[in-house]
């Protein structure tokens, strides 16, 4: 048992070196975070639909399909060309959000689902990093299984609720040219992701 909750604390601080990384999902959640509190939380909730059944495939021994490279560069071209989409209805959406208290043109939990099952980064971590987690939680059993889901799930919550809440609260303090460059700044992080994942799906067929 204390081998188990010393493998779960490391779980912690190893998912949120992950979670607390800038990327697409950060930069979704600071723009929804504009509506409402719980946007962090409905976008992790979206990341773990994704997630959950990923766990559950490498557990049953499905590692090597998330290595392929055809699988990768797939989700490279046609994540990109989504996050690239996202990133365009946000930069639209700029003045609608800061002048007239509008939301951009999707909701969280769907971002949080998009910016998980397009991102081939996302899979590449949990078929290197997260299978050697999940092989060292294995010997303990499904009842392991199911906590570690939950402690992983648990590191993303709390992370994205918590930039949820101080976007939510701190916003109006801004100012709007600040706000508008929040905005812009995003859209573009977004689009540049986006592109690194096109070009990084045609260099692995090139």
């Amino acid at each position: 048992m204390t081998e188990l909750a010393a493998l779960l604390v490391s779980v912690v601080f190893i998912s949120f070196t992950g979670v607390m990384m800038p990327g697409p999902m950060f930069a979704v959640t600071l723009a929804k975070s504009y509506k409402t509190p719980f946007a962090g939380a409905w976008i992790s909730l979206g990341h773990a639909v994704v997630e959950v059944p990923v766990i559950l495939l490498i557990y049953f021994g499905f590692a090597r399909f998330f290595e392929n490279a055809t699988v990768q560069v797939i989700l490279s071209l046609a994540g990109g060309v989504m996050i690239i989409f996202m990133a365009v209805g946000m930069f639209r959406a700029r003045h609608e959000v800061v002048t007239r208290g509008r939301d951009v043109p999707y909701n969280a939990f769907v971002a949080g689902m998009v910016m998980s099952a397009m991102n081939p980064f996302f899979l590449l971590w949990w078929a290197t990093v997260g299978s050697m987690l999940i092989m060292k939680i294995a010997p303990f059993g499904a009842p392991a299984l199911v906590l570690f889901i939950f402690v992983h799930w648990l590191c993303d919550l709390v992370w994205l609720s918590l930039v949820s809440c101080l976007v939510y609260k701190t916003h109006s303090w801004w100012g709007g040219r600040l706000q508008l460059w929040v905005f812009i700044l995003n859209s573009l992080f977004l689009a540049g992701f986006g592109a690194w994942f096109i070009v990084s799906g045609f260099r692995s067929i090139f």
